[in-house]
């Protein structure tokens, strides 16, 4: 295997478990890719991902490695907030608060009844998120909800972002009962086994537990600081790759080969095999984001940071995409009498905010956010990571693209793919898609 994120992490501890003697490779120097936890000052930093939604695997997985006793819960009432008109407003997160909330009008709130009493039938070309989103309610949910929630998860553009291949659920309501309300209603009561309330989570000393007990795991059998620099193919199927480290080349060879590596990077390596990987591959764009972490003495904060954070509509004028306030949902964030928020710049609206150096960063984010939380003071503590790569964005003709490489990876028995391009950027997705893998590597074999 090819590649130490979470899912490269995750398919050689599942193949192992189940008896193959998978061997995981990973160029860097540590492994776990974007989820990377870092204690500096006092403050409990994740320079990735913020935390993750609990999900059914996930939480199997984490008792298998033995640290479910490490899981820390957000607070499940936690309020989230939209910045509108320069104030922090409730996000409506149900329905009877979706028709009480005043950032939503009337002409919308009749938009979403429309749907649940009336039909409508998708478009049969890929259709954006954003043009979803005004055929079906209206430009104010697409500026103040839908625009802020896709940054928040994608760090995207609405107006390129493709439906069928970010929200597939959406489409499929629409496509299988002609209304979204009816067709969610439907899978909800489809799915088996007691029904689970998504919660986000973490762990006591930060998201890298996972990475930690899941390289712990695996021992000798990752090793870092090693690349791949050559594939090839035998005449027998085999695969052989030429492994390059700081102090040695091998060679070696295998009958299953699982990628789990950036796009750009799987590209160039199945190249060698293939030039049609190529195209495919790097026609996936990613969205720069930086990550900014800002410390603040308590006494110094006006607002209550009672919730999760804020996101922020394109149509503020911010750059800030939205912050979440850290030391608010989980214990242990921040030294005694001082708050840790971390907020998000850039994305594929901004792509040229990332640009900026860490020092520019940090103060156009306290800029940004001061007058939002009533600061009174000078934040003081900063971290900035930018991620030139961060996000891949399932983008229109996205399924087309993931159609194409299937089709050159058909030519190929014996290799996999797996990553967060895949089935959606999401921990949890991850974690489902390469146990898939895994599944399929396992099949394969004892066949």
């Amino acid at each position: 295997m090819v590649g130490g994120g979470i899912s490269g992490l995750v398919c050689a501890y599942a193949l192992r478990k189940s008896g193959i003697d998978a061997q995981l490779v990973e160029a860097s120097p540590r492994s776990g890719g974007v989820i990377n936890s870092v204690n500096r000052d006092g403050f409990l930093l994740e320079l990735g991902p913020q935390s993750f939604s609990g999900t059914r695997a996930l939480r199997e997985l984490c008792e298998e490695l033995g640290i479910s006793n490490e899981i820390l819960q957000a607070p499940p009432r936690a309020p989230r907030y939209v910045l509108i008109d320069g104030k922090l407003q409730p996000a409506p997160l149900s329905p009877p608060a979706f028709f009480m909330s005043s950032i939503i009008n009337g002409a919308t709130k009749w938009a979403l009844l429309r749907d649940i009493l009336g039909r409508s039938t998708p478009p049969d070309a890929d259709e954006s998120v954003a043009n979803f989103v005004r055929r079906k309610f209206s430009p104010q949910l697409l500026d103040r909800l839908v625009g802020p929630f896709v940054s928040g998860v994608y760090a995207g553009d609405p107006e390129r972002l493709s439906l069928r291949s970010a929200f597939p659920q959406l489409y499929e309501a629409e496509r299988a009962t002609r209304s979204i309300v009816r067709g969610m209603m439907r899978l909800a009561k489809s799915k088996k086994g007691p029904r689970e309330l998504p919660a986000l989570q973490t762990f006591r000393e930060g998201n890298e537990t996972l990475v930690r007990a899941l390289a712990k795991n695996l021992g000798p059998a990752l090793l870092t600081e090693t690349k791949v620099a050559e594939i090839s193919r035998q005449s027998t199927g085999s695969f052989d790759l030429r492994l390059e480290s700081r102090s040695s080349i091998e060679s070696v060879s295998t009958k299953s080969l699982i990628l789990a590596t950036p796009t750009d990077i799987t590209g160039s390596l199945l190249s060698q095999l293939d030039s049609s990987f190529l195209s495919a591959l790097n026609s996936i764009d990613y969205a720069a984001v930086a990550v900014v972490s800002l410390g603040y003495r308590q006494q110094d904060i006006g607002h209550s940071l009672n919730g999760f954070g804020f996101l922020v509509p394109r149509s503020s004028g911010l750059r800030v995409l939205g912050s979440v306030w850290n030391s608010s949902l989980f214990p242990g964030r921040a030294p005694e009498g001082q708050a840790l928020l971390t907020s998000f710049v850039g994305g594929a609206s901004d792509p040229t905010a990332t640009k900026l150096n860490a020092q520019e960063l940090a103060s156009l984010v306290h800029r940004e956010i001061s007058p939002v939380l009533s600061m009174k003071s000078e934040p003081v503590f900063s971290n900035v990571t930018i991620w030139p790569r961060a996000l891949p964005q399932y983008n229109l003709g996205h399924g087309d693209r993931l159609a194409a490489v299937a089709k050159s990876r058909s030519r190929f028995p014996g290799l996999w793919l797996t990553g967060n391009y895949l089935q959606g950027p999401a921990i949890g997705s991850c974690v489902d898609q390469t146990l898939a893998v895994a599944e399929e590597v396992r099949n394969h074999l004892g066949s």
